[in-house]
């Protein structure tokens, strides 16, 4: 799993523009499913076959970026966020434009601290004073590698670290992909399973909404990250769940405007945890949501929940998770499927 969560990792996908995980997912599940296709939205959708009940596995292939909005006469370039950055996180990164002809190497600038004034020093610099420099010296020299419209993802490097934790961007959600994956290739069941790469959860849970539609299971699971708070400044009550501690099952989220998970769901998925020995985490949240909120609103309902792998720093470039906790929840997923 380790070489998979690693070209997930470093592979392309800003919301609307999936397809490098995509091909990685089809490639992956070549042979230990039935049917791959990808739907109108750009959704892929995996189907293992089966004379029982249908359960949806979804997990969003995109990640957080940048969009080019406008090149300047001097070649910099402004930019949009796509989803949900701090602009704190965004200064002085170095990023991937991925042009018509390829990918252009760029870095993010903004007015140096030695010419601010105290008051400025003190603030976040917000990502509209900050630029694009891939170093063209006019808008006819940047237009010749980028356009108004091309997304824009973070360089940076995957690592792995001591007591099998690793660390890189887009963690959210390409460790859910990687669930997704190796439970489908590791379950026998009876059941007919949908492995679903989800598009554009970041910006609306777009893809959620129509692959449900077209799918319409038994019931559904949202696979996701949530926060791991066992790190300096977090307190316990404000992010409870923590690395090496095992999936996360997500009772509700958004404070219950997301998905309060329904109570068929939650008991399937505990009885399963405490009868195969799993450790799991309870987690009520009461911000951020997932595919699960847009999969059980479809048409007359889907039973869904949500299970999340702990992951610290999210929504950055270095997101950190473990490979314990990743093995744990294919265990729980594949165990609790076949039990269907």
């Amino acid at each position: 799993m380790k070489e998979l969560m690693k070209r997930l990792s470093l592979a392309s996908g800003v919301s609307g523009f999936e397809g490098e995980v995509r091909d990685i997912i089809a490639s992956e599940l070549e042979g230990h499913v039935d049917k791959i296709e990808e739907d109108r939205l750009g959704n892929i959708i995996a189907t293992r076959s089966g004379s029982g009940p249908s359960v949806m596995l979804a997990a969003h292939m995109d990640e957080i970026g940048l969009m080019v909005r406008h090149i300047d006469k001097k070649g910099f370039i402004r930019f949009s966020k796509i989803g949900g950055i701090s602009d704190q996180m965004i200064l002085n990164q170095a990023v991937w434009i991925h042009g018509e002809n390829g990918p252009v190497m760029g870095v993010i600038g903004s007015k140096p601290p030695h010419r601010m004034k105290a008051a400025e020093r003190k603030k976040v610099t917000t990502h509209d004073n900050m630029f694009i420099d891939i170093g063209a010296e006019s808008r006819e020299d940047a237009e010749e590698l980028v356009s108004v419209g091309d997304p824009i993802t973070f360089h940076a490097p995957y690592s792995e670290l001591p007591n099998s934790r690793f660390t890189g961007k887009a963690l959210d959600n390409r460790i859910g992909c990687l669930v997704m994956v190796e439970v489908l290739k590791r379950v026998d069941t009876d059941a007919t399973v949908y492995g679903v790469g989800t598009v554009q959860e970041e910006v609306g849970l777009k893809g959620a909404k129509t692959s449900a539609f077209k799918l319409n299971p038994d019931m559904a699971l949202a696979l996701d990250v949530t926060i791991a708070g066992d790190h300096p400044g977090m307190k316990e009550e404000e992010a409870p769940a923590k690395l090496d501690g095992g999936p996360a099952v997500i009772l509700t989220d958004a404070s219950g405007r997301g998905i309060i998970t329904h109570p068929r769901v939650k008991d399937w998925l505990l009885e399963t945890a405490g009868e195969e020995d799993i450790p799991v985490q309870i987690e009520v949240s009461e911000g951020g949501t997932t595919d699960a909120t847009a999969i059980h609103l479809t048409r007359e309902g889907i039973p869904a929940g949500v299970v999340s792998v702990p992951t610290r720093y999210i929504h950055t470039t270095v997101s950190m998770a473990s490979m314990k906790d990743i093995e744990m929840t294919v265990d729980l997923l594949v165990k609790a499927i076949e039990r269907l």
